[in-house]
């Protein structure tokens, strides 16, 4: 007899997608809303791919979501401004900074 455990991790996420569906549900029931912005620095073509799949996942699951493209040349601080302004922007209820970013930024 094996000690092997097989993980369905394909039907561990569509378990997952389903409850925050349904939570994202409830919560527009209530007239709520969620958002998740994401800023993509740069021209990466694998962050273009991982931020559109970002972007159809949240559109699946009743998300609102926001993109922020910045060019490969922005600052640190341009970057921050727009965390800052993301951050008080109540449409917002998280931020993601897609990696890799530039390498002239260490942030």
């Amino acid at each position: 007899m094996s000690d092997t455990i097989t993980i369905d991790g394909k039907a561990i996420a569509t378990d997952l997608r389903a409850a925050v569906t349904a939570q994202v549900n409830e919560l527009k029931a209530q007239e709520k809303t969620v958002g998740l912005a994401v800023i993509l620095v740069g021209d990466d073509p694998a962050s273009h791919v991982y931020v559109r799949n970002k972007v159809n996942a949240c559109e699946q699951a009743g998300i609102e979501s926001h993109e922020h493209r910045l060019s490969e040349d922005t600052t640190a601080d341009e970057i921050r401004a727009t965390i800052e302004k993301l951050n008080a922007d109540n449409k917002v209820h998280g931020i993601l900074l897609q990696l890799p970013l530039p390498q002239h930024l260490s942030l």
